[in-house]
């Protein structure tokens, strides 16, 4: 497990801060959830909301009045002091195609990096009341209880899952199915939450395509806590700055069977 000295700034209030986070944006999400809303599409066609909108003001508003010198960078509404070494990455809704079609696999992420590590993650299912919270050092916590990666390191017994296969370019679709096929089951859909489940020892294996920081920064310390790896498919760590296609596994064997079919394409 990755660690740096970053949480000589008392843990725990930060800790405790990104629950309060993710609290606020799940007050501000549920009214919404399965009631007909305006959707617009952004520049890159991806829906958006009044509950991504809601949820992601919400976090600001209490970042802004607890840690002023910190950065933020959220989906909505972009990058505030990004020179700071301390950044909150917030994507309020990971999964709107979900949120907008009543499917509960959807989540909100919370990231605390510094000077671009992620060394505090929080993903939240405001509907389902499903929380892993992960920090650099300790153990990741689901539901108030620390939770493990399956050990299993055989592939041909692994569960995969990506988010949609019509987000890899060709060469990485035909890499994805070869694995696909390697593996004993593989899951569309779920967004953030297969993340969450890799550390739960649900899931073993998730290939996502190119992915932006707030979709990805929160994930770090969530998977690797639970003892699992999480790199870009070239194996190298994520550091938030940069897109990036990601791969995360339950231990290092699996991380390294999957990679082996990955890498090059």
């Amino acid at each position: 497990m990755r660690d740096i000295p970053a949480f000589s700034v008392s843990a725990d209030t930060l800790i405790g801060f990104a629950n309060h986070l993710a609290d606020l944006a799940g007050a501000a999400i549920r009214p919404h959830f399965r009631q007909r809303l305006d959707i617009e599409a952004k520049g890159d066609a991806s829906p958006v909301t009044i509950a991504d909108r809601a949820a992601e003001t919400a976090m600001r508003q209490a970042i802004e009045a607890k840690y002023p010198d910190h950065g933020i960078y959220g989906e909505e509404y972009g990058h505030v002091r990004p020179e700071a070494p301390w950044q909150w990455i917030l994507d309020p809704i990971d999964g709107t195609k979900s949120f907008v079609t009543g499917l509960p696999i959807f989540g909100t992420l919370i990231a605390l990096t510094f000077e671009g590590q992620p060394v505090l993650g929080v993903i939240d299912q405001p509907n389902m009341r499903d929380r892993w919270v992960g920090a650099l050092g300790r153990a990741t916590i689901f539901n108030g209880m620390a939770t493990r990666a399956n050990p299993r390191s055989d592939l041909a017994k692994a569960a995969v899952a990506t988010t949609s296969v019509g987000l890899f370019n060709a060469a990485e679709a035909a890499a994805f199915e070869s694995l696909r096929k390697a593996c004993w089951l593989n899951r569309l859909s779920g967004d953030c939450i297969v993340f969450g489940l890799v550390a739960s020892g649900f899931v073993d294996v998730v290939v996502e395509s190119r992915v932006q920081p707030y979709d990805y920064a929160a994930l770090v310390p969530v998977v690797e806590g639970a003892g699992g790896v999480i790199t870009d498919w070239e194996g190298r760590p994520l550091d938030t700055r940069n897109p990036a296609r990601v791969l995360a596994a339950a231990n290092p064997a699996l991380h390294a069977a999957a990679q082996a079919y990955l890498s090059g394409a």
